[in-house]
């Protein structure tokens, strides 16, 4: 019986809506505009934040990066005609670095340098990365073909060389190109191994690897191309020397990765007069990261909350010049027995109805605005349960409170005052 009256009061104030479909479309604008907002800003938010998340992640959460750098007083020097940068990380660092922390299980140091490289007939310039076998445990990345570098090379001095997927397709490089010779600056090297890498930014750091990287052994990257190099730009010449571009340090443990970065920084400090060094702890970074896409989602759903917040008003507005309307309606109901309660009940049902439907048609543009980005500009876009719910749950009990007042309002008219109304 009473599920019977309720579906009844739920037809009867869907048919009081469709009396006036206009105003009941323009009242429901509100709600769509806001909800939809809301899902989509959400889910671009999202997607941004969690594409943030996974490049620093890439770097690994128990490594530390630590690179050279033209401190500020090189870089005002280096204006002047030939001048000699010499700067940054050093053979003797990197030795500090493995001997002094008992927390680090690892260092991969490198080299890294420009150089024209020529592969048969196809030439580019190559980031040459002169890394140890150690740099492959670090910074892991799968093999398409062949091998990485092997201690073998390193203790040998071999000339091999790897390439990354990208730059081997740039020289047609393929898998049957293992055993040939690339040529790298004037030197010949043997290419043993092809993979796959990343590149892009990771808040302020940069990931180690690019698409146009070679890897040769340290010893045999110094012992042909030295520590002096030279840049020639628009007639003028840089030289600078650096021993060590970059040396990466992996900790045993990811809760000691901040402890012993700042152990590195005191270190550093020690042996360098001039700050020519970045120490970049990945870890840090990612709870801040994380802390920043907590921050950005409550302003965006903050923001997009507010189109949801003036949608309610809209709705309230139109219930109470509903009431009035209908104040005649409300006295016949009244004086045939009808109960506050279900003049309240039938007001609140159609307040009710238009959020929720206002909702599912604001969720279905909420999702199709952040598919739109993602096909048009390649932004990730992120839909979670979360951003869809929570929406349409507020948008419904908007509905509830926004609605309370004027179903309250009618349910207080006198019934013989509404019967005399015209």
């Amino acid at each position: 019986m009473r599920q019977a009256r309720f579906t009844r009061n739920i037809w009867l104030g869907i048919e009081n809506l469709l009396l006036h479909k206009l105003r009941s479309f323009l009242t429901m604008l509100g709600v769509v505009f806001g909800v939809g907002s809301v899902v989509a800003m959400l889910s671009v938010g999202e997607g941004a934040s969690k594409h943030a998340l996974e490049q620093i992640r890439k770097l690994g959460s128990n490594n530390i990066i630590v690179a050279s750098m033209k401190s500020a007083e090189e870089e005002q020097a280096s204006t002047q005609h030939s001048h000699m940068s010499i700067y940054g990380l050093t053979y003797e660092d990197h030795r500090r670095l493995s001997e002094s922390f008992k927390d680090i299980r690892a260092t991969a140091p490198a080299k890294l340098l420009r150089k024209d490289s020529r592969l048969g007939e196809r030439t580019m310039e190559l980031r040459v990365v002169g890394a140890t076998p150690a740099w492959f445990d670090l910074v892991p990345r799968d093999i398409v073909a062949g091998r990485a570098l092997l201690p073998a090379d390193q203790e040998k001095r071999s000339p091999v060389a790897v390439l990354t997927e990208f730059g081997a397709r740039k020289l047609l490089a393929t898998e049957s190109t293992i055993g040939q010779t690339l040529r790298i600056g004037g030197n010949q090297f043997e290419i043993v191994g092809i993979i796959q890498s990343e590149s892009g930014q990771a808040g302020n750091i940069q990931i180690p690897d690019q698409d146009i990287d070679v890897y040769i052994p340290l010893d045999v990257a110094q012992r042909y191309f030295g520590d002096f190099f030279a840049k020639r730009t628009a007639g003028s010449e840089e030289r600078e020397k650096v021993e060590l571009h970059q040396i990466i340090v992996q900790v045993d443990d990811p809760r000691n990765a901040e402890s012993v970065g700042a152990g590195i920084e005191t270190m550093l400090a020690l042996f360098h007069k001039k700050r020519d060094y970045v120490v970049s702890v990945p870890l840090a970074l990612l709870k801040q990261a994380e802390a920043t896409k907590r921050t950005f989602n409550i302003v965006l759903g903050s923001i997009a909350g507010i189109s949801l917040l003036v949608g309610g008003i809209g709705i309230m507005n139109i219930m109470l010049a509903s009431v009035t309307e209908r104040t005649r309606e409300i006295g016949i109901r009244r004086a045939i027995g009808a109960k506050r309660m279900q003049i309240v009940f039938q007001f609140l049902i159609e307040t009710v109805v238009l959020s929720t439907t206002g909702g599912l048609i604001g969720l279905g543009i909420g999702v199709l605005i952040p598919a739109l980005i993602r096909y048009f500009s390649g932004m990730p876009t992120v839909l979670t349960m979360n951003g869809i719910l929570l929406p349409l749950f507020v948008s419904v009990g908007i509905g509830i409170v926004f609605g309370l007042y004027p179903a309250m309002n009618a349910a207080r008219v006198d019934p013989i005052i509404a019967l005399r109304h015209e």
